[in-house]
């Protein structure tokens, strides 16, 4: 009902400034028809103003009296917020009732404890998205790097008495900006009418694997005028063939990268490309691609864990096959804030609802020397 309110006093006043914007352009007095109007539109806003804070104030000491309920309880912050996001999505609290909501232009924002349970689950998802830099703010963000690709401090010999060149290189920024993203997760009325399911829980699973896969997929391919991720990634090399990979291939990738980054660097490809690599044989007929439970995805290649993901581009002609590196070199802005909004009606003859997310980010490359990509011939 606010949201009504506040939208019905934005429209009166849009109505008095267009009567004092006519009178105005043709430099003349009211009219008693026109100044009637006026002033009975005045008198309505008036009635909304004291509405509109009449339920302010109400839905405040709802709120007060919920927290303080919770308290009672037992209850801390994150479980009060978890049930009150569990009643928003049955829609047992009204929209000012709702505690610890509140409501943005694309719907509520989720609380801290929810927002937190999603993010930290596309982590768990997403090694690629868990590995990378990540800022978690909102606007445009400005990352500085180092850049020595022309020219770089150097140390030299030095004699008396002789003057030293002055070599330096260059601080840039990379801008990451703001691209909105939505997931829609469908619910059943079902599972939402059982009181015992835990619906914040299914919720938090859904949201976070749909959102894991489309971040991830930016990250490792990107979108034109959107966020390019690795997709301009310049540190390549190019396999010997289109539709195969050598392991000659592999080592000229790996070492690509320079030897400061080796430590945490991991290979990451599409599953048909690993299969193709486990059928690599050395010439006593020993698998090149080992199983090794000491690595964490359980497989490794030259020493290094392989990360397999449905995102990445198969064998190819041109196709950027394998991604091999410290995923840190990737910078990942996240906003804090998820919108959420919960379609009640739209799914209503599946006997289900939605639960429409959207997540500002972006996706960028901030130092290109971590990693390095296999283009297939």
């Amino acid at each position: 009902m606010l949201k009504e309110l506040l939208e019905k006093r934005a429209e009166l006043i849009e109505k008095m400034e267009k009567i004092t914007s006519l009178v105005e352009t043709e430099k003349r007095a009211m009219n008693e028809e026109e100044m009637n109007d006026f002033q009975s539109t005045e008198t309505e806003i008036r009635g909304l103003d004291d509405t509109i804070e009449a339920l302010q104030r109400a839905s405040k000491l709802a709120n007060t009296v919920t927290a303080e309920a919770g308290e009672a309880r037992g209850e801390d912050t994150a479980q009060m917020e978890t049930r009150a996001f569990a009643n928003f999505i049955r829609g047992v609290m009204s929209e000012q009732r709702a505690n610890n909501l509140t409501f943005g232009d694309n719907g509520a924002v989720i609380p801290t404890t929810i927002a937190n349970q999603i993010i930290a689950k596309v982590r768990d998802i997403s090694p690629v998205f868990e590995r990378a830099t990540r800022y978690n703010v909102r606007g445009k963000l400005l990352v500085p790097y180092y850049d020595e690709s022309t020219t770089s401090i150097k140390m030299e010999y030095a004699d008396e008495f002789t003057n030293a060149d002055s070599n330096v290189g260059q601080f840039k920024s990379v801008e990451l900006n703001e691209f909105l993203g939505r997931t829609l997760a469908l619910v059943s009325k079902s599972v939402i009418n059982n009181s015992d399911f835990d619906i914040v829980n299914e919720v938090v699973n859904q949201m976070s694997i749909a959102i894991a896969s489309f971040l991830e997929h930016e990250c490792l391919v990107g979108t034109v005028s959107k966020a390019t991720g690795l997709s301009d990634l310049t540190n390549t090399t190019t396999a010997a063939s289109a539709t195969a990979i050598t392991m000659d291939d592999i080592i000229k990738l790996k070492d690509k990268v320079k030897s400061i980054y080796q430590n945490d660097s991991i290979f990451i490809m599409h599953s048909e490309t690993m299969t193709a690599l486990r059928l690599l044989k050395d010439n006593n007929g020993r698998y090149l691609l080992q199983d090794d439970v000491t690595k964490p995805f359980g497989i490794s290649l030259l020493g290094k864990p392989v990360y397999v993901s449905d995102n990445m581009p198969k064998m190819a002609t041109g196709n950027r096959a394998i991604y091999y590196g410290d995923m840190r070199g990737l910078t990942v802005k996240v906003s804090e804030d998820i919108n959420i909004n919960v379609l009640r009606e739209k799914y209503a003859e599946q006997h289900a609802i939605g639960i429409l997310g959207f997540v500002e980010f972006d996706a960028k490359i901030t130092n290109a020397q971590m990693i390095a990509c296999l283009v297939m011939a």
